[in-house]
């Protein structure tokens, strides 16, 4: 694999893809900076990816605030010498009726969209020195593929616009070796669902994929190391690739 002594940025780092693409990474032989709102919570994360700490770093902080990815970027210089893929993951979901969203629901949404714009921006700045880098977002299938059962039009706003943001990256800076891809995946198995919905609900789920099961961290982070490495993926550019057990192929 080409990500050997590769720098990484990783937002939404500290649990479920963001900390399983993580561990990844570092076992491909990377370095890592992770970010998340929670500073102790990343710092374990951090501990278990690298007790050493010698090839991870921490920055903490709301990645809706450009001030936290230039600080990230600066971590990554100073610490590693510069920035080679950026993993935009935070994320947040909370299926609701259109007419029941608030201004709330929606500007936390648009925050996350806010993050992966400006963390691009910081990223592709380092990238620029390094002679390439490659982007990997996280989009959404139901920004694909409405389902009835679960309205989410105020994520789905916001993840179409990161489906945009991929595109429009990958052609603006393809003549730069800078690739830009997204993943948008179906139901999977993560923290993000501990607060809307009990195991036994979340299995209800592997149903709606034809595949016949949720996804899984490990799918996901398959994927995004395929798109992040060169080896595997340096022809692919402006991708926003389903991973979602089938569920965008066709009626089920």
């Amino acid at each position: 694999m080409s990500l050997q002594n590769k720098v990484v940025l990783i937002t939404g780092g500290a649990t479920g893809i963001g900390a399983d693409a993580a561990l990844a990474f570092r076992a491909a032989g990377a370095n890592i900076v992770l970010n998340g709102r929670r500073e102790a919570l990343l710092a374990e994360t951090a501990a278990r990816i690298d007790p050493s700490g010698q090839h991870v770093a921490c920055v903490a902080g709301d990645i809706g605030h450009a001030e936290t990815s230039r600080r990230m970027v600066a971590t990554a210089e100073e610490r590693f010498g510069g920035v080679d893929v950026l993993f935009n993951n935070a994320g947040i979901f909370s299926p609701k009726s259109f007419l029941d969203h608030t201004e709330q629901d929606l500007e936390g949404y648009l925050n996350l969209l806010r993050g992966y714009f400006f963390a691009s921006q910081a990223a592709i700045t380092s990238m620029r020195k390094r002679g390439g880098g490659s982007i990997v977002n996280v989009g959404s299938m139901w920004a694909l593929h409405a389902i009835a059962a679960t309205p989410c039009s105020g994520s789905s706003t916001a993840k179409g616009g990161v489906h945009a943001l991929t595109k429009n990256l990958a052609i603006e800076f393809a003549p730069e070796n800078i690739r830009v891809n997204a993943i948008a995946p179906a139901v999977v198995e993560t923290p993000l669902f501990d607060n809307l919905l009990s195991a036994e609900q979340l299995a209800t789920f592997n149903a709606f994929h034809p595949l016949g099961r949720n996804g899984q961290t490990r799918d996901i982070t398959a994927a995004v190391l395929f798109l992040a490495d060169n080896d595997s993926a340096g022809w692919i550019t402006g991708v926003v690739l389903p991973v979602d057990g089938g569920v965008t192929a066709g009626r089920n």
